[in-house]
């Protein structure tokens, strides 16, 4: 099946219609899109601090009593 397109009276393209399996690889490369800019956006931070995940651990037991 092909990409049907819906349109208004003037004949504007104005919706789609695809098979579900193009509409599912689509939404995966869009997530993993996403996934790439905000490792992008995080390796970008100069001033990045880092803790260790013993740290990281302590951190989240002291918050969770709150």
């Amino acid at each position: 099946m092909q990409t049907q397109f819906i349109t208004d009276t003037k004949g504007k393209k104005i919706s789609a219609i695809l098979p579900i399996k193009e509409y599912e690889v689509m939404l995966e490369q869009m997530d993993e899109l996403a996934c790439i800019k905000a490792y992008d956006k995080a390796k970008s931070k100069k001033s990045q601090q880092f803790i260790s995940l013993k740290d990281t651990f302590k951190l989240v037991e002291k918050n969770r009593n709150k």
